[in-house]
Parts: C-alpha cells; structure tokens; sequence
C-alpha cells in the first residue's frame, strides 16, 4: 500500500523549518559517532533557540560513561537508551518549573559507527526520540536502528542528518498514522543509502501499537529486506540476535503451526548442535515467514498474520519476516551478520522446488549461479521425510526424489560434499499431519486437529477463535 498522497511531500528543510517554528516542542540533542548531523540541520534553517535546549555529543568513551553510565557496547540500544533516558529527565528537572506548562519536551539522540578510514567497520547505528507528545503527558518513545549503505563517511553523515529530521517530524506531526510514520522515515532518501531494519514504538502514545505489525509493516514498504520479534512480542535487532553465532532457519506458513514444524526444528537442531564446527549451546533458532506466504491471498490480513504470531510465540520461536523468496538471498542476509555455521530445515518437497529451474529465471547463470550464492558459505541443508499421500505408505526422502536428469549430478554433489543431508532422528507418527488438513479441519468443525498441533497452539487456538474456531458449547 502506497500512503504518499495521504501526506505533505515536504524537503528536510521544511521539516526542521516546521520544528524549528513550532513553540511547543523544546528539547535536547545527544549525539555520538558520526558528528551532530541531525542537530546540525535545526542550526541550519534557522531559529534554532525555539527548538534546542541542548546539543551535545560525548565522543571519548570515559567522558559518555561518566555521563551516561558504563556498557558493553557504545553503539548499542542500551547505550541510546541510558542518553534518552539521561537527557529527558535533565529536561524536566531544568526546565518544567520556567516553561512546563506551555512546552512539551523531547530528547533526540543517536550513537552510530559511520565508515571508519580503512573501510572496514560495521556502518550501522542506533536513533531515537523520547518525547512529550502534547505539555505535560506522560513520556512516549519511537526507537529505530540503521544501516548505512553509502561508500563514502561524508555521505553516511549527510543520510543520518535527513534520517533523523524525518524522525522527529514523524513522531511530532505523524504520530496517529504509524504507518504514514515509517514510510516517511525515508524521505529524500533512497533504500541505496539507508536501511532501517527494526523500530519499536513505546509509551502512552503508543499504547495500542503492536511493534509485531510495524516490524511487518518495515519489510513490506521496503525499509528493510528481513525484520525480526521475539517470543514476547519484542523486537530484536537482527545483527545484535545473530552476530557470531550458529544460526537454524525453518521456513513455513505456520497456519497453523503443527507438530510436525516443531518436529522439524528439533531435529534439525539435533543434527546441526552434532556438528563438529558448531557450539550447540549458541546456536539462534528462527522461524521464518516470507511476504509471498503472507502474500499468498493476494494481500496481508493483519489478523491472520497476528494468528500466525501468536501461535510462534506460544511455542517459543524467535520470528523472522523476510523478503527473500530465493533461499540463497535468505542466505547472504544471514551470512550478513555472521560467519558461523548456518543450516536450513525443509521438507523434501521444498528440496525437490529447490531444483526448479524457472525459479532462477532472473539470474543469468541460472540454478548454478542460485546455488553458487547459496552454497558458497559454511551452508547445510536438513531434509525432512515426506508422506505423499498420493502414494500411502511410501516415504519421500533425498534418496529417493525425482530430481531432473540434467541436475542429477549436481544434486549427488550437494550430498557427497555433506551440503544436503536426510535427517533421520524424525517422529514417524507425526508424518500424516499437513498444515492445510489442520486447518480445514478446524474451520469446518471436525475433530482430531487438536491431536495434530502443539497443546500450547491448540490453546491458543481455542482461546482467539482463530481461523473460525467454534466450541462445541456454541455449536
């Protein structure tokens, strides 16, 4: 969905120019790493003493943790959060008696790794505004984090600037529409520059905001490729989940999730915490949803996306949303943030689409360049058995699957080289159960599909109604 005409186009000096002039908004800025770029354009378009308190940045690292308190990493949400949470109550405590009853306080701050001289860190950083949305409320939040795609240090900086001016005018001008807000964190920038791969949404103003639906809302505008929540419903930031670490990826629809999804999982982890080049005890276990499942009707029910959610949560998965229908795009965002081992968990039938070759239509190598990107890293591919039912009794594993002729032999390669392994450590009983007989099951009243998911799905299930669950007390 396109929310462009619902809005003002404006240029980031009109919206420092709009803040500027506002007489309500009073706060300070706090700004560590890339210089005061976000404070340097309040400066720029004038009345400034309208606008700012305070502008400050820490650089020396004795100097911010006397200020602001010691932690582990400087560009960190705990760092962002601890200089929000410092400057916002100097504001109140300094200023409330002169001017609290017509000013409504905010505080900016961001901590950011912008290209270093040898080109060889990690550009990425944290922002975040904590802010008074009318005098006197109680304090909201809007917290983001970036990464910064331009080559050069300069144009990092000029991006953060531009990045940080739409925040502040999204949280004071926007803040009805979070959806309007998210687009808008990109205006007059382009996703070559910045991505904005997670955002949370917190505090009195944002009471009735589900981050589960922004982190999905972020892939599906574009502002990212793949966002991530937590069993709890939190967002996590995907390099700060994953950095160094074994990742497992399960992909799926989950509508519903089953046994067999978890069965999958916990055999893949089985196999995968084995391996000798892997620390089982690090190992990150994410269920991934793609925009085409989410997609799939031709347009995303929110309400159905929740129930899928829900239902994760109520197993204890780590959820990943991502825009990658190509497993080898899954892998190099993966390979992104870390350099351990990583292992996909599929059916045989998804290893069997996997050697379809219109999927790589788009690629001028075709499969073998597909598969080159997809293999090139410390990669494995975990097979689970498949019970076609078109023929009972016979189960479809990797040693058995009718692979093209003509890819016969790269298929044999994969599995001479350990690249696509069958997992035997599998439940045999569970191997009836499909996710589309679960749910007809279930929207049609029939019994037995409780026997077929989780007892915590099944609960779930019962107790949100999901997929047009009725009780037999009001049949």
């Amino acid at each position: 969905m396109n929310f462009m005409d619902e809005r003002p186009k404006l240029t980031t000096h009109q919206k420092a120019l709009q803040i500027n002039l506002d007489p309500e908004r009073y706060g300070a800025f706090a700004e560590i790493g890339a210089g005061q770029e976000v404070a340097r354009w309040f400066f720029h378009v004038g009345a400034a003493a309208g606008t700012i308190a305070k502008s400050m940045s820490a650089y020396d690292m004795a100097v911010s943790d006397a200020i602001y308190g010691r932690c582990q990493r400087y560009v960190s949400r705990e760092r962002l959060q601890s200089m929000l949470d410092h400057e916002q109550r100097l504001n109140v405590e300094r200023l409330a008696g002169a001017r609290g009853e017509s000013t409504a306080f905010f505080t900016f701050a961001d901590t950011v790794s912008a290209r270093n001289f040898q080109g060889t860190n990690e550009c990425h950083g944290w922002m975040g505004v904590k802010y008074q949305a009318r005098t006197r409320d109680e304090d909201s939040q809007i917290t983001i984090h970036v990464r910064m795609l331009d080559d050069e240090n300069g144009l990092q900086q000029e991006a953060l600037g531009v990045v940080g001016v739409n925040l502040l005018y999204a949280a004071f001008y926007l803040r009805y529409k979070p959806e309007l807000m998210l687009e808008s964190l990109l205006d007059n920038l382009s996703t070559r520059r910045i991505e904005i791969d997670m955002v949370e949404f917190s505090g009195i103003e944002f009471r009735h905001i589900d981050n589960r639906v922004m982190a999905l809302k972020l892939v599906q505008l574009g502002l990212t490729g793949a966002a991530m929540f937590g069993p709890k419903g939190e967002l996590l930031q995907p390099s700060e989940v994953l950095r160094k670490r074994p990742v497992l990826v399960e992909r799926g629809s989950f509508r519903p999730v089953t046994k067999v999804n978890i069965d999958m999982m916990d055999c893949a982890r089985e196999r995968f915490a084995a391996e000798p080049d892997v620390e089982s005890d690090r190992v990150v276990e994410l269920m991934e949803l793609t925009m085409r499942s989410l997609l799939s009707s031709g347009k995303i029910d929110l309400s159905d996306f929740l129930a899928r959610a829900d239902m994760l949560a109520a197993a204890g998965k780590t959820v990943l949303i991502s825009d990658y229908f190509e497993y080898y795009r899954l892998a190099a965002y993966v390979t992104r943030y870390t350099k351990e081992p990583i292992a996909l968990t599929m059916g045989v039938a998804s290893v069997l689409e996997l050697f379809t070759e219109d999927y790589y239509a788009n690629l001028e190598g075709g499969i073998l360049e597909a598969f080159g990107k997809l293999f090139t890293k410390d990669l494995r591919i975990y097979a689970y058995p498949w019970q076609d039912p078109s023929t009972p009794g016979e189960l479809r594993k990797i040693g058995n699957l009718d692979i093209p002729e003509k890819l016969r032999n790269l298929f044999m390669h994969l599995i001479e080289r350990g690249k696509m392994v069958q997992m035997e450590n599998y439940d045999e009983s569970l191997l009836h159960i499909f996710s589309k007989d679960v749910l007809g099951r279930i929207r049609n009243q029939e019994d037995g599909w409780e026997e077929m998911v989780p007892p915590e799905v099944a609960e779930v299930i019962r107790r949100r109604k999901l997929f047009g669950y009725i009780s037999p007390e009001e049949r």
